[in-house]
């Protein structure tokens, strides 16, 4: 794999926007690849809100085996060069629809989650969200005001976060230099992305073993692992 190194000194506003399989290099399995969870699992039974206003703990139990799963798997060489950039520059965002919070583990701050996280619950009660860090199951299923808690994840059928949306938005808008990682360029609005940073200037590198639906914008393509594919373009 050929790779021309980048000098981050010469970008403003860096953007590493990263999909599932980023994650999938450190094990996490993904949702909908060979392998995926859907495939042994249905979504309507274990993610979505009709399943979880039906049978709440069937979906905790099921989210409580996620959180065990990722536990199990560690951040990559990929993760480790994403924080090293990240605290060798000022202005580096990292945009995921990962919801394993494997970039956070590896030291990565400033972490837009489009798909929410397992690591976090909120009481749709009281209007509230937070972090339950837990090593394994969640700590509670249910607020102190009664309530079920629900894990803070966007479920099949649910709408994105609006005020994350903006965030990444803005980040990817104003961004010249787009890095995308195991992603594969299907899930909207996630798929226009690299469209919104090469409308505005921005150079756009794809990072993935295999070619993704919007491979054609991109000014480079790396056919790789972002374990392999990251050392080699980010030299610091």
């Amino acid at each position: 794999m050929d790779i021309k190194a980048i000098n981050i000194k010469k970008y403003e506003r860096i953007v590493f926007f990263t999909g599932a399989g980023m994650s999938a290099e450190s094990g996490v399995p993904t949702y909908r690849g060979e392998g995926g969870i859907w495939h042994e699992y249905k979504w309507q039974e274990y993610a979505c809100q009709d399943a979880w206003e039906k049978n709440p703990e069937k979906v905790f139990d099921f989210h409580d085996l996620r959180r065990e799963e990722a536990l199990k798997c560690f951040p990559h060489k990929g993760h480790e060069i994403i924080t090293d950039v990240q605290n060798s520059h000022p202005d580096v965002s990292i945009v995921t629809q990962n919801i394993d919070g494997m970039h956070q583990r590896a030291g990565t701050e400033n972490v837009i989650e489009l798909h929410g996280s397992i690591w976090r619950v909120r009481c749709e009660n009281e209007d509230w969200i937070k972090e339950d860090l837990a090593e394994g199951p969640f700590a509670n299923r249910t607020c102190d005001c009664g309530a079920w808690l629900r894990p803070d994840i966007i479920w099949f059928s649910d709408m994105l976060n609006q005020a994350v949306l903006q965030k990444a938005d803005e980040a990817i808008s104003n961004c010249d230099l787009f890095i995308s990682i195991g992603t594969s360029g299907v899930v909207w609005p996630a798929a226009g992305y690299p469209h919104l940073a090469k409308s505005s200037g921005a150079l756009c590198i794809e990072v993935n073993p295999k070619p993704s639906e919007q491979s054609n914008m991109y000014d480079f393509v790396y056919r790789g692992k972002a374990g392999d594919a990251l050392p080699k373009l980010f030299i610091l």
